[in-house]
Parts: C-alpha cells; sequence; structure tokens
C-alpha cells in the first residue's frame, strides 16, 4: 500500500510542480498600471498553463523593483529611469541594488504636470511659492518629478511646499482647492485626470516642460523624449501639451526561470487584443518598439530573449 501511494505521488509530482502564483506589481488604482495589470494577470491565468497571476496595488515604479529585489514570485511594472536606479544601486536604491532584468517594454509613460483655471499656474516658473504633489512615495512620478523641478531652476524642497499624494488623491486634492497643482506620469488617458477634466467648474492646465527634456539627458542619460499629449486627450485643454516622455517596462528578477518568462511574453505578445480591450496604451506593446530598452541599461531576461528572437526582433 506505501508503495502504491508513493508510486501515485510520484505521478502527480510534476503536475503539482506546474502550479505558480505570481503578483503583478501595478501602481494606484487612478492610473494606468493597475487596470493593465489586472488585464495582464487575466491573460496569464487563461494562457499560461498552471499560472494564477494577480495584479497588486502598489505605490509604483520605486516600490515594484523593491517587491522584485525580494525575490518573490514578482513581475513589475517600472519606468525605465526608476529601474536603472534599481539596478545601479543609485538615488532612492543606494547600497540596495536590485538584480533586475526586462521582460519587455510596453508603452510610453507621458509626464503630466498638472493644474487648473484660478491656481495662477500656467508655466513651470509658477509653481514657486504654491502646493505642489510631486507624486506618491515609492513612485517613479516622484523619480521624474524631481528632475523636472531641477530642470526648471527650483529647488523641490525650497520652493514649494509638497504634497506626496497619488494620482487620485493628488486630482481630489486639487478639487478642493488644496493644492495647487500635481505631477503624474501615465498612460493616456489617465482615468484619474480625465475625471478631473469632466468635473463640472473646473478647467484643466496642463503645463509645458518639453524643453527642459535636454537638461533631464545631460545628467541622467538619454532617457527622455520631447513628446506631445494631443488637446482631444483631456476635455478643456486648449492646446496640446508639449511634455517630457520616458518608457514603461515589465520586468523581473534575474532568477525568474527562463521558462516562465519566455511564457510571459509570449502571452502577452500573442493575447494583446485582450489587453487592448482592458486599456488602449496596450496598442503600444509592440516588437519593433522592444530594443529602445537598450537606451536605459537594463540587461534583459534571457526568456525574453529568447522569445523575441524567435519573433526575428532585432534588439542591438
Amino acid at each position: 500500500m506505501k508503495l502504491m501511494f508513493r508510486a501515485l505521488a510520484l505521478c502527480l509530482l510534476p503536475f503539482a510542480a506546474l502550479a505558480q502564483n505570481l503578483s503583478i506589481a501595478t501602481g494606484g488604482t487612478g492610473g494606468v498600471y493597475y487596470p493593465l495589470g489586472g488585464g495582464m494577470a487575466a491573460v496569464l491565468s487563461k494562457y499560461v498553463p498552471g499560472m494564477q497571476a494577480t495584479a497588486e496595488v502598489t505605490g509604483g515604479s520605486v516600490a515594484n523593483l523593491q517587491l522584485i529585489g525580494t525575490g518573490k514570485p514578482y513581475v513589475a511594472m517600472t519606468m525605465v529611469d526608476a529601474g536603472l536606479d534599481a539596478y545601479k544601486g543609485q538615488d532612492k536604491f543606494t547600497g540596495k541594488p536590485v538584480p533586475v532584468r526586462t521582460l519587455m517594454v510596453m508603452y510610453p509613460n507621458r509626464m503630466h504636470v498638472v493644474s487648473i483655471e484660478g491656481t495662477g499656474v500656467t508655466k513651470m516658473s509658477d509653481l514657486k511659492g504654491k502646493r505642489v504633489s510631486t507624486g506618491s512615495g515609492g513612485s517613479a512620478t516622484e523619480v521624474m518629478a524631481f528632475r523636472v523641478i531641477e530642470a526648471a531652476g527650483l529647488d523641490k524642497d525650497k520652493d514649494m511646499k509638497r504634497e506626496r499624494l497619488g494620482v487620485a488623491e493628488s486630482v481630489n486634492a486639487l478639487k478642493d482647492r488644496k493644492i495647487d497643482a500635481f505631477f503624474w506620469v501615465g498612460g493616456l488617458p489617465t482615468a484619474a485626470v480625465t475625471d478631473l477634466a469632466n468635473s463640472p467648474g473646473v478647467k484643466i492646465k496642463m503645463i509645458d516642460h518639453a524643453n527642459l527634456v535636454a537638461a533631464m539627458n545631460k545628467k541622467y542619460g538619454n532617457l527622455y523624449v520631447q513628446d506631445t499629449i494631443g488637446k482631444d486627450v483631456y476635455k478643456g485643454m486648449e492646446a496640446d501639451n508639449k511634455q517630457a516622455t520616458v518608457m514603461n517596462l515589465l520586468v523581473a528578477h534575474q532568477n525568474m526561470d527562463e521558462k516562465t518568462a519566455y511564457n510571459i511574453v509570449k502571452a502577452v505578445f500573442e493575447h494583446r487584443e485582450e489587453l487592448i480591450r482592458v486599456h488602449k496604451e496596450a496598442e503600444n506593446i509592440k516588437l519593433e518598439i522592444q530594443k529602445t530598452a537598450a537606451a536605459g541599461g537594463i540587461p534583459w531576461h534571457p526568456g525574453a530573449l529568447r522569445y523575441f528572437k524567435e519573433k526575428g526582433a532585432k534588439l542591438d
């Protein structure tokens, strides 16, 4: 009898080994990371044999990279700049480098510098002396906001009263006139910013800052590009918003096995249409943009390289 049970256990072992729980570290509920991460979790759970994936609300890129550093079963969404800091062990990761590896480039993240009519904020220099949210603690919004503020010749600590709010909280605070402006890096459209723009009695003001990209890249490397948020994206915009953009990545720990990484990348690309139904930014998850990750200097995961090589994508 003991031999029979042992034989049965050995037969079942390969099936048990297939079971795999995976958490996707995303961001706050008002941004794009969380809904897109939820869609990604559904795709992975449906199409990767034995995988049960869930999307987790987090503080954003920095917090996500810290979760990757724990070595627990996570993949994470992050901006390239925060990811590079983690890989190099600098800025918020000083002395604590994270062995992070790129799975894919997802979509461009647009810096929003947002105010509303009546605050007196129409250009970057107007932020001096104002109440400003620079993003939640543990977010890459905060990392990039500090760099934009610095490039504008302002001191983040001396020149403004700074709050650390997520995008949904920032919108509510701006509506209540508790702050005068906020920074947010996200996809288009960001639900919380759409909510602000559609609020009765509110006229949104998007602050141009694309002219600061050169100074940011000079100090931090070629991570940012001049870009545009079209005036049709958010109700009430009077003109296109000239702003700075950075790419988003999906990343994993270097110790994730090659097969798992390959299966994750394969499932996302082969079922991209299901993600597009969740959020249209998924339209930007394309083979031809993958090489842009090289600008960040974060190594590729071998499993991702295997998939892209099969598809003929050049990642030079």
